[in-house]
C-alpha cells in the first residue's frame, strides 16, 4: 500500500484535563500517515487524482486549533474521522498526536497517542 506522510505538524491548541491548561494552551504536533493508492496519480500528475495535502494541514489546523478537548485522545479520533469521511481514496490511517509540553512534575521529551483506523 502507498503512503502519503505529513510529519512535526504544529498548531496552537487549548487540550489538557486542567482548566489551567485549557486557558493557556500549548503547541501541539501531530504526524499523519495516509495508506491509499497513488499510482494513478503517479502516472497522471493530476491533483485530482490523489489527496491534496493542504486540504489535510487545513481540516487537522481546524481540529487541533478548535474546541478544547480533555484528552489528545479525542483530538487524534476527531481527526482520523474527519479525514476517513472527507477523503474516499484513502484505505486507512495513522494519526499520532504529540503534547511535548504537558505540565507534568517528571522532566520527559514527549506525550503522544497515536491511533490507527480502516475505513468501515
Amino acid at each position: 500500500m502507498d503512503k502519503m506522510i505529513l510529519t512535526g505538524i504544529e498548531i496552537f491548541g487549548r487540550h489538557g484535563c486542567s482548566i489551567e491548561e485549557q486557558r493557556l494552551g500549548q503547541i501541539f504536533v501531530v504526524d499523519v500517515e495516509l495508506n491509499l493508492d497513488l499510482s494513478k496519480a503517479g502516472f497522471s500528475d493530476k491533483i485530482s487524482d490523489t489527496v491534496d495535502y493542504p486540504q489535510i494541514l487545513f481540516m487537522v489546523e481546524k481540529i487541533v486549533s478548535g474546541t478544547p478537548r480533555k484528552l489528545i485522545e479525542t483530538v487524534a479520533e476527531e481527526i482520523a474521522d474527519t479525514l476517513l469521511k472527507n477523503f474516499e481514496q484513502v484505505e486507512s490511517l495513522k494519526v499520532r498526536v504529540h503534547k511535548p509540553n504537558a505540565p507534568l512534575p517528571i522532566k520527559y521529551a514527549d506525550a503522544a497517542v497515536e491511533i490507527v483506523r480502516c475505513r468501515k
